[in-house]
């Protein structure tokens, strides 16, 4: 800006070639341009407004962007209006190219630099716009500048942007749209929005009317792999063929080896081949026919191997692929007809059943439903099988063969209580078991239920269909047919006897014992708890069948014998009185219970011809009172019983002691004489043996307490040795203790110390830190310049005021001390 000043107020202005100045005639207010090389003299009305400048060049292949151009005539003059002031095209610009250097005239700019031309490299265009009419076009067209070649600007144009052709691999395509109406390069005319498929292979430049969707992948196909399609609206495939809209279609290797998905088309999804070797077979279902290509809804067709397919849309598979079902000479299928047709020579109705025997393969036709799959069941001669006719509803059993079942039969499962499941499980004789090695309780309920009877004992079946019954004694194996069922025995149990305390099949003969208790009261109502135990057996003759089926008369044997003959021990007790029956207690008891013969002896057998039951003996095993008091009398009464015992056998030991002791006695004076005379030779030998104990006394004394006296004086000496040792090392640990502890506290001062000074260190040096980045932060914020300043504002003033006074130095002096002058000149 200095500069331009200098030069605008300079008189002479030397103007370098290529370089130019506008002057302004302040007379006139007209500024001119003046080229060099040439020297300017300047006027006194004249202004240098700018320059000198550089001219504008242009080299080649090369532009720049005028604002604000000159007007030029068809000469190509540069148009002046009358005041000789050149006449602009304000608001508009215009681009130069390649020409002689140029000097830009008052009012016109430079926009930007002086750029390159642009090349479109090939595969490339320029998107370019009109924003004025021109030509053929009009404002808003877009058309494009497609590459290789160079553009050349034009101010008419505006570049939108630069479109990059794409590259189009093998097996892919350009998913185009139309932007508004127009033909594209085939001719085809687009309508706005439409959207095709460009295939060919290698760079594609879209319109400008064309957009670019996405690029689709073919899809590669194989003879594994086909893709489903779906027609979003009507039209004619690449193959040729119309599709409606909603049909779905399948291609395959054989029409195509990839297949790249047209507009309206939607890919369903993947279909792999399905594959059936010679074993295998499928039915599908809704099969597409052949020749009309329609699906037959509803429709079932048979496909057997070896062969592959793929599965049209809307076709499936019935029960996915299946083999083909192989039979043994032990196996048969069992078939259905789902409708009419003819079985070789056979006409089948639709609900016929009948069964292909092994050894065969077989494949079911579509008219032909497979019920199941039989095998001969193989049965022992204690196994068996519930076999039911799904015609007349009869069930039988079959037993000791191997057996096939029919057609029109099945197995019949047998439904048993569940208290005889439990008992069945519990005695873990299940018989045939569904599986070998199953777990016991798990019982096929196809199978017949046998039961091994224990030995003596039996158990009853009951034949609902024929009502009757049998009895079976065992041991024995027992095998219920269809319509029968085990009588479950409900007996009491526990000690005194609950009723329904115990479940069981089997009802044992005998001989056993079982237990009561029972309360009784006699005449003179003393209450008593016997304990009573009973041995039993059943009187049965096996091969009588009435007398068989007695047994089973009373469904609780247990607990009506229970209650007769404790009936029976009552009405006896209650006769008696309490001593009475205290001590004839086991006679009253069997007399009651098993009565008297004509010769007035107890019987041995108590009867009940009801069921046969046969009691054999009692066993009193406790009699105990039931009221406190009876029982403390009859505590008392035996304690007096004991003790006139005791008393009688005292008295009988007191005279036999008497007559010993007269016998004792004078045996006892003749030893007493005997035994002086001993004492007295005794008495001197234990004078001698005195005086030689008391010799050695006083000798091992003597001996004994020298040796104590030494022995003492040594552990005395012994005891200040260690003691004294020991007070040393009390007196050292004490002294090392405290050195320690001086020690420590020593150290930890120093510590401390040490901590508070690198404290004091630390502080000082982020003290020093802190300084340092202030003065460098004020420095920074005044400048480097601003102090220059500052430091030579003193002295440059101090210069300024003595040039101003005209003096070349000066000393100011208060007047009272002396100068030496001659130094100061100096």
């Amino acid at each position: 800006h200095g500069t331009t000043q200098t030069m605008s107020n300079a008189a002479v202005i030397r103007i370098k070639p290529y370089h130019y100045i506008h002057v302004l005639d302040n007379n006139t207010n007209v500024t001119s341009v003046e080229v060099g090389p040439q020297t300017f003299t300047r006027m006194d009305h004249q202004t240098v407004t700018a320059g000198p400048n550089d001219m504008i060049m242009i080299p080649p292949r090369h532009y720049c962007i005028i604002q604000n151009p000159v007007v030029r005539d068809e000469d190509g003059d540069v148009v002046s209006d009358k005041n000789k002031q050149v006449v602009l095209r304000h608001g508009d610009e215009e681009i130069r190219f390649e020409q002689e250097p140029f000097p830009l005239y008052p009012g016109e700019k430079l926009y930007g630099k002086v750029a390159p031309l642009q090349v479109v490299a090939p595969n490339t265009a320029i998107r370019l716009r009109a924003i004025r009419d021109l030509d053929d076009k009009v404002a808003g067209d877009e058309w494009l500048f497609r590459g290789p070649g160079t553009y050349i600007p034009r101010v008419e144009v505006q570049v939108v942007e630069i479109v990059r052709a794409t590259i189009i691999k093998p097996n892919q395509a350009l998913r185009l749209r139309a932007r508004k109406e127009f033909v594209d390069a085939t001719e085809v005319v687009r309508q706005a929005g439409e959207e095709w498929i460009v295939r060919d292979t290698g760079a594609y430049l879209p319109d400008v009317n064309e957009e670019i969707r996405e690029t689709v992948s073919a899809y590669v196909l194989t003879d594994k792999k086909a893709i489903q399609l779906e027609a979003d609206q009507t039209f004619v495939d690449v193959f040729g063929v119309k599709r409606k809209a909603g049909e779905q279609w399948l291609v395959t290797f054989d029409e195509a080896e990839t297949h790249i998905p047209d507009v309206y088309e939607k890919v369903v999804g993947e279909v792999r081949v399905t594959t059936l070797n010679s074993r295998q077979y499928c039915v599908v279902l809704d099969y597409v026919n052949e020749k009309t290509g329609k699906p037959v809804l509803g429709g079932r067709q048979l496909r057997v191997g070896e062969r592959s397919f793929f599965l049209k849309p809307g076709e499936r598979l019935e029960n996915g692929i299946q083999a083909v079902h192989v039979l043994d000479s032990e196996e048969a299928l069992l078939l259905r007809a789902r409708e009419a047709y003819n079985d070789e020579d056979e006409s089948r109705l639709p609900g016929d059943r009948w069964m292909i025997y092994g050894p065969c393969d077989y494949v079911p036709p579509v008219q032909v439903e497979i019920v199941e799959k039989r095998r001969s069941i193989p049965l022992d001669e204690n196994e068996g099988i519930y076999v039911r006719d799904i015609k007349t509803g009869q069930v039988r059993d079959v037993t000791g063969e191997s057996y096939m079942l029919s057609p029109y039969e099945e197995l019949w499962e047998k439904d048993l209580p569940e208290v005889v499941e439990e008992l069945l499980g519990k005695d873990g004789r299940y018989q045939g078991l569904g599986q070998r090695g199953g777990r016991v309780g798990t019982r096929d309920r196809t199978r017949v239920v046998t039961y091994r009877t224990p030995h003596n004992s039996a158990i009853q079946i009951y034949d609902y269909k024929q009502k009757q019954a049998r009895v079976v004694f065992g041991p024995e194996l027992v095998m219920l047919g269809p319509e029968e069922q085990f009588t479950v025995l409900s007996l009491s149990g526990d000690v005194p006897k609950r009723p329904h305390q115990i479940k069981a099949l089997a009802l044992l003969l005998g001989p056993d014992f079982m237990t009561d208790v029972v309360v009784v009261e006699t005449s003179d109502h003393a209450r008593l708890s016997l304990k009573l135990s009973y041995n039993w057996h059943f009187d049965v003759d096996h091969e009588n069948l009435e007398s068989s089926e007695s047994i089973f008369n009373v469904p609780d044997f247990v607990g009506d014998s229970c209650k007769a003959i404790a009936s029976r021990v009552r009405g006896a007790v209650a006769a008696h009185s309490f001593d009475e029956f205290h001590k004839h207690s086991a006679r009253l008891i069997r007399e009651a219970v098993f009565g008297l013969t004509a010769e007035g002896k107890v019987k041995n057998r108590f009867h009940f011809p009801s069921n046969n039951l046969v009691i054999t003996n009692i066993d009193i095993q406790s009699v105990e009172p039931v009221d406190q008091r009876t029982r403390d009398a009859l505590q008392k009464s035996v304690q007096l019983a004991i003790e006139i015992t005791t008393k009688s056998q005292e008295a009988a030991a007191r005279h036999e002691a008497e007559r010993r002791e007269q016998e004792a006695r004078g045996r006892l004076e003749r030893q007493k004489i005997a035994d002086e005379a001993e004492a007295e030779r005794a008495k001197t030998e234990l004078l001698r043996l005195q005086a030689q104990s008391a010799a050695v006394e006083s000798t091992g004394q003597a001996s004994a307490e020298a040796r104590a006296r030494a022995e003492s004086s040594k552990i005395e000496g012994e005891a200040a040795v260690e003691q004294a040792d020991l007070a040393a090392q009390a007196e050292k640990i004490r002294a090392e203790a405290e050195l320690a502890q001086i020690k420590a506290k020593q150290e930890t001062e120093i510590g401390h110390q040490r901590s508070l000074n690198e404290l004091e260190i630390s502080r000082a040096r982020d003290l020093a830190d802190i300084e340092a980045i202030k003065f460098k932060s004020i420095v920074d914020a005044i400048g480097a310049d601003t102090l220059q300043s500052i430091a030579q504002a003193g002295p440059e003033m101090q210069a300024r005021l003595l040039q101003g006074l005209g003096l070349k130095s000066f000393l100011i002096t208060d007047g009272n001390s002396p100068i030496n002058l001659f130094n100061t000149a100096n």
